[in-house]
C-alpha cells in the first residue's frame, strides 16, 4: 500500500513538460520533468536549429504544420486532454495561413 502511495506522489512531482518549435517543422519535446525548466532545456536539446518553448503541466501539447509548406504556417496548443490540444493546433495552423494542416508533434506529461 505504502508503494501505491509512493507512486502517485513521484507522478505529481514529474508533471512538467515542454514542446520546442523550431523552423520548417524542427521540434522537440520533453514531458514528465521535475521542473519546467527541465522540461525546456530537454526538448531544447532535442530541437534543431533556434527554437523556442511551449510548456505544459498536467496538460497536452500538440504541434501541427502546413503539409504544403512545412516552412510556414503552424500552430500550436495545450490543453487539459490530447483532443482540445490536437484538435486547437490543426484550428491555429488552418488560421495562420495552412493550407493541409497536420499533426507534427504532442506530448503529454504525467497528468495530461
Amino acid at each position: 500500500m505504502l508503494a501505491a502511495a509512493g507512486c502517485g506522489l513521484l507522478g505529481d512531482a514529474l508533471a512538467a513538460g515542454a514542446l520546442a518549435i523550431g523552423k520548417c517543422g524542427a521540434y522537440g519535446q520533453a514531458f514528465d520533468y521535475p521542473t519546467p525548466a527541465a522540461a525546456i532545456a530537454a526538448a531544447r536539446q532535442k530541437c534543431k536549429g533556434e527554437c523556442t518553448a511551449v510548456t505544459m503541466r498536467r496538460a497536452c501539447v500538440a504541434l501541427a504544420i502546413d503539409m504544403t509548406n512545412p516552412c510556414g504556417a503552424y500552430g500550436q496548443a495545450v490543453a487539459p486532454r490530447i483532443s482540445s490540444a490536437l484538435n486547437a493546433a490543426t484550428r491555429y495552423c488552418y488560421q495562420y495561413g495552412g493550407k493541409e494542416c497536420v499533426i507534427r508533434a504532442w506530448a503529454c506529461d504525467a497528468r495530461g
